[in-house]
């Protein structure tokens, strides 16, 4: 059984869950949006679980800090990662990035 949840809805089920601060108010905004083009794209509904969100996707300031977060400060450095789009372009390869209006990228774990 599937409850139709509307923005707001959504980001007050973070708060809910004690999870307000896991993503930034225009990331949740950002998060919903994708979720909602994904289930038309696929034409199938998705649960609203908090917790496995928040365990599948984090929320970065940029596409560099995802990367540096992901493979650690000495790797990134070897790596020779120069500009957003190079972070944003090594990130695409590898997994779904959802653009946040901020600036900000949220990534999917992988």
């Amino acid at each position: 059984m599937y409850k139709t949840v509307s923005k707001q809805e959504f980001i007050a089920a973070f708060r809910d869950h004690g999870r307000g601060d896991q993503f930034s108010h225009v990331g949740l905004e950002a998060l919903f949006d994708w979720l909602e083009a994904l289930e038309e794209d696929t034409g199938q509904q998705i649960e609203l679980d908090v917790i496995a969100l928040c365990c599948e996707f984090s929320e970065y300031p940029s596409a560099i800090e995802a990367v540096k977060d992901y493979m650690g400060q000495e790797a990134f450095e070897e790596a020779d990662i120069q500009s957003e789009d190079e972070a944003l372009d090594w990130l695409a390869d590898r997994t779904t990035i959802i653009y946040v209006p901020n600036g900000g990228v949220i990534m999917q774990e992988f």
